[in-house]
């Protein structure tokens, strides 16, 4: 089954860019993801267990090494164009 995710982070730190950067590198350096950005979100599309594994791993790395965030994510079952 493929999926859309939209995505954002929030860093709660002065200095939001760099974690936001990070994250958006590690999501596209996946090979079987297609990861697009815009200056609000992150768009991802791919195969449910692949987008989900990389979004699990991708998030877990982002709450360990920055104090306090918050991620936004909506999920598309089926979406148009694939």
């Amino acid at each position: 089954m493929k999926v859309a995710v939209d995505i954002s982070l929030y860093p709660f730190d002065a200095d939001f860019i760099p974690p936001i950067k990070d994250v958006i590198g590690r999501l596209a350096a996946h090979e079987d993801l297609d990861v697009e950005t815009n200056p609000l979100s992150t768009q991802i599309r791919g195969d449910y267990d692949v987008v989900m594994a990389a979004l699990n791993k991708e998030i877990r790395q982002t709450f360990e090494t920055v104090p306090k965030a918050i991620f936004t994510i909506k999920i598309l079952n089926n979406p148009l164009g694939d």
